[in-house]
C-alpha cells in the first residue's frame, strides 16, 4: 500500500498561513525562552574550559542574537505597515483616494532610516567600509585573469 505524505506548510487543506497569527501564537519564544537561553549560555561560557564546547555555545549565542534582531526588525516593519494602513484608511474616510506605497519605496525608507540611525550612532563610517569592501569583492568575480605566457 502506497501512502502519500504531504507537508502541511504547501498543501491548502490544511489553511493558509497566517504571519499575525502565527506571531502571536509563538511570541512566547522570542519574549521569553530564547533571552532566558541566552542568559544561560553567556553564564556557562563562561565557565566552559574546552575549546569546542566553547565555541559550539559562542555560536548558538550568536544564532540566538541574530534570531532576536530579526524578529525586531519584522516587528517595526510590521508595526510600520498598520500604522501606514491607519493612516491610508483615515485619508479614504474624508474622501481622498487610496495611495499604497511600493514594497521598493518601503524598502528605500527603510534604508534611509538605518542610514540615518548609523550616522547618529557614528558607526556609518564602519558600515560603509564594510558595504564598499563586500561590493569590491563581489565585482572583483567578474574580472577577467591576466594569461600567463607560456
Amino acid at each position: 500500500m502506497y501512502i502519500e505524505h504531504r507537508d502541511p506548510r504547501f498543501e491548502s487543506l490544511c489553511g493558509n498561513f497566517d504571519e499575525d497569527r502565527f506571531a502571536k501564537a509563538y511570541s512566547f519564544l522570542y519574549n521569553e525562552e530564547l533571552p532566558a537561553e541566552y542568559k544561560r549560555l553567556q553564564k556557562m561560557s563562561k565557565t566552559q574550559k574546552n575549546h569546542a564546547d566553547a565555541e559550539k555555545t559562542q555560536e548558538h549565542l550568536k544564532w540566538i542574537d541574530r534570531q532576536l534582531k530579526s524578529e525586531e526588525a519584522r516587528r517595526k516593519r510590521t508595526l510600520k505597515i498598520t500604522e501606514q494602513k491607519k493612516i491610508e484608511k483615515e485619508a479614504v474616510k474624508q474622501g481622498k483616494r487610496p495611495f499604497y506605497v511600493k514594497k521598493s519605496e518601503m524598502r528605500r525608507q527603510e534604508l534611509i532610516e538605518k542610514y540615518n540611525q548609523l550616522k547618529a550612532s557614528g558607526k556609518l563610517e564602519t558600515y560603509m567600509a564594510k558595504r564598499r569592501k563586500k561590493n569590491a569583492a563581489k565585482d572583483h568575480r567578474y574580472v577577467p585573469y591576466r594569461r600567463t605566457a607560456d
